[in-house]
């Protein structure tokens, strides 16, 4: 009980001083909302750009599969043929009449 009865015999200053405390507590905890504020959003906005990241390889992958089972025939657009270079301007092709 003395501690609260001597509080209100503090001088002028040092009632100052606490006040100016809690404001720099109050300014302190709102920089630190502001700071966290921010780290948030740039960490989701990472997040949110490796989901893209990953989305456009499992696309390609997609596609890579696609092209692949294509060439491996299962149409007549899909087959591979050889071609060889017998001079000049003319190839012979291999493979294009072929039925499998």
């Amino acid at each position: 009980m003395d501690r609260l009865a001597g509080a209100s015999r503090l001088s002028p200053w040092t009632r100052a001083g606490h006040g100016l405390v809690r404001v720099a507590g109050v300014l302190a905890g709102a920089v630190a909302a502001l700071a966290a504020t921010v780290l948030a959003v740039v960490f989701t906005a990472t997040v949110v750009v490796i989901a893209l990241i990953g989305v456009v390889l499992v696309a390609f992958a997609g596609l890579a599969v696609q092209a692949r089972r294509k060439s491996a025939g299962g149409g007549d657009g899909g087959a591979v043929i050889e071609a060889r270079h017998v001079g000049g301007h003319s190839w012979v092709a291999y493979g294009w009449d072929s039925r499998r």
